[in-house]
């Protein structure tokens, strides 16, 4: 009862940017855009991977399950994130509020898990190429998926609990555009360093352990490659990982910064930034990144579109 339970009816006031409200209108146009480039290009990705059985291999199950994510991610935040930058009003209700930090925890913890296994399976490609087939076969696959999900689904239902059971003595404004960890446990009123110290833990595990595994299995590929002696084999190996390297490095350098420090060395309007990056950019530039330099997306996007015939014709 010494919770603030009056705080369990009251909405939320998310203050985004209404600090620089000059800057609302551009930031609706720019939001705007790349949710829609994320759409489509996510949307693509996925249909291609399901209808063209070019791509019914391992890579792109895994590259599927990414774009679904990315999906699923950015639109449990844009849509608020639109209508808060549209007009006057900031409000989010508290039901709405958890379901958005549940949602936002699951799916990019279940991120971190899933690129890992994208680098396991680049792994496999490049340094056991002639078994490839064989080790990674559609039920490992499926179950490395899980995996993914349920380290996305424990995460956040360990942490998000301890900190919406935060006291925030009726303080309703979260300075954020979002309902997001960092700052809601800045919101409270009692002694964070436990529950700061129990999501560093969970960080820790879901970041940088994570991030170690991708290191070292690149730092294994990265000696494989070196081996070839065929210019050829070594450019064609490195395009097999570039793409998932790059995805890697944006999504980790920004998220890591993000969540692996104390909340009161967390500074809002940064942070704001650098998660507008990592929802809204990053998700946007996944399908266009492993579709420049990948023939196998490119034929199937030519053929869906029809014009892989006239090609040939041509």
């Amino acid at each position: 009862m010494g919770r603030d339970n009056d705080s369990y009816h009251q909405p939320f006031i998310l203050v985004g940017f209404s600090d620089h409200p000059q800057l609302e209108i551009i930031l609706f146009a720019f939001i705007l855009v790349f949710y829609m480039l994320t759409l489509v290009g996510n949307t693509a990705i996925i249909l291609l991977s399901v209808m063209d059985s070019r791509l019914h291999t391992p890579m792109y199950f895994f590259l599927g399950n990414l774009s679904f994510l990315d999906l699923c991610f950015t639109t449990s935040i844009v849509p608020q994130l639109l209508w808060n930058l549209w007009g006057p009003e900031k409000t989010i209700t508290y039901h709405g509020c958890v379901t958005q930090l549940y949602i936002y925890m699951v799916l990019g913890s279940t991120e971190c898990v899933l690129l890992v296994v994208m680098s396991y399976d680049r792994y496999v490609a490049v340094c056991r190429p002639l078994h490839y087939t064989v080790v990674m076969h559609p039920r490992l696959c499926l179950q490395l998926v899980t995996v993914a999900w349920c380290c996305g689904f424990l995460n956040s239902f360990v942490v998000c609990p301890q900190t919406m059971q935060l006291s925030r003595c009726g303080r309703h404004k979260v300075d954020h555009f979002l309902c997001e960890l960092p700052a809601l446990i800045a919101m409270s009123c009692e002694d964070t360093t436990l529950v700061e110290a129990f999501a560093f833990a969970m960080g820790v595990a879901l970041l940088l352990v994570p991030l170690s595994l991708i290191l070292v299995s690149y730092g294994i590929i990265a000696a494989a490659v070196l081996r070839i002696k065929s210019a050829v084999g070594r450019k064609k190996a490195f395009n097999t990982c570039s793409s998932h390297l790059t995805v890697v490095i944006l999504f980790y350098g920004t998220i890591i910064y993000m969540y692996l420090q104390p909340a009161n060395s967390y500074s809002q309007d940064q942070g704001k930034f650098l998660t507008l990056f990592y929802t809204i950019v990053t998700p946007s530039a996944n399908p266009l990144i492993y579709t420049l330099r990948n023939k196998d997306v490119k034929g199937a996007m030519r053929k869906l579109l029809g014009w892989e015939k006239g090609d040939r014709e041509t």
